[in-house]
């Protein structure tokens, strides 16, 4: 389990309460996951903490740091669980930013052998087959998480997760995500810092799903994503189900339980600034970030819709990167 430490001023009385134990639905973890709350007044969230035996998300896909149980912001929510059925081993059980860095040195590896994945650990290569993210590879080195919660007023409103790993073939690294709501502001931001420690260069592609469900909605008419410029998409679903609309995507009609609109990569996109919106409660988000755009995926479902900006991550020996992440919600979003 990660070490929760206390930043200035912050009380145990403050956390320990987050930390309790309870009985929860049979598709939703047994017990409740180490967790932590978090506020500046204006938004209220709750995020998972990392734990190899309880934690709420144990799968190889995501990043373990900063998974959300819920975040509301004037009376709408954000943040549900929008799957089926819960296994935290399961790649996609997580809700919210959740973000996923492409696997380093599987390839080169043979059976047997092992490859990373930052912010999940080492892991081994069982067999030929291609990588694949939704399969669970094993675990054969976590790392090292701690936790150190912070406060700006009266409340626990930011969390650092840091992640210390070293892999025998050369990789190596320290890792350290904040998650911090702006005070005074609704406004929520991941910050990013990976230290190369390790011989090997680093170089790989983070993004985030975002999986966003705003205020229990489901896909359809009634979902906006807007972009500030004039896309183009093709894939699954694209021109039927799900249209594009100059800069905005929208959907003709919701979509059924189990079906998906999916494209590899949406066209004319330059930059890493989308908007998601329910036109029919009028909570909106906006995400913008500070490292140039590689790539914009799009998949959606009946209960999220997830834009998939990705950023390219390149650290050699010794070299630290940082970047950030920015979430903005407002209220009154209008067709």
């Amino acid at each position: 389990m990660a070490r929760l430490l206390i930043g200035k001023k912050l009380d145990m009385k403050t956390v320990l309460p987050c930390l309790l134990l309870a009985l929860c639905l049979s598709n939703r973890p047994a017990l409740d996951p180490p967790q932590l709350f978090l506020t500046n007044g204006l938004i209220q969230a709750t995020v998972y903490l990392p734990d190899t035996a309880q934690g709420y998300y144990r799968g190889t896909r995501f990043d373990w740091a900063g998974a959300f149980k819920s975040l509301d912001y004037k009376e709408h929510s954000y943040v549900e669980q929008w799957f089926e059925n819960y296994d935290p081993k399961t790649h996609d059980a997580i809700n919210g930013p959740a973000e996923e860095f492409v696997a380093m040195g599987y390839n080169d590896a043979k059976p047997g052998d092992t490859f990373v994945k930052i912010g999940v650990g080492v892991l081994q290569r069982p067999d030929e087959k291609p990588y694949s993210f939704a399969r669970y590879y094993p675990i054969v080195n976590p790392g090292k998480w701690s936790v150190k919660a912070y406060k700006t007023g009266k409340d626990v409103d930011a969390v650092a997760y840091r992640h210390d790993l070293n892999d025998g073939t050369g990789y190596g690294y320290e890792y350290t995500k904040t998650v911090r709501l702006i005070e005074g502001r609704p406004e929520l931001v991941l910050e990013h810092s990976l230290t190369n420690t390790g011989k090997k260069l680093i170089e790989t592609s983070g993004y985030n799903h975002n999986f966003w469900v705003i205020d229990k909605q489901p896909t359809g008419p009634q979902t906006v994503v807007r972009f500030p410029v004039a896309v183009a998409g093709k894939g699954s679903g694209f021109g039927s189900t799900i249209l594009v609309r100059d800069s905005s995507l929208v959907f003709s009609r919701n979509l059924a339980k189990k079906e998906s609109v999916y494209s590899a990569g949406l066209q004319g996109i330059g930059v890493y600034d989308f908007r998601i919106e329910n036109i029919k409660s009028g909570a909106g988000l906006r995400a913008t970030a500070n490292l140039p755009l590689e790539k914009m995926v799009f998949w959606a479902c009946a209960t999220t819709v997830c834009p998939e900006p990705y950023v390219r991550i390149r650290a050699a020996p010794g070299q630290t990167v940082t970047w950030t992440v920015r979430y903005e919600f407002y209220q009154n979003a209008k067709p």
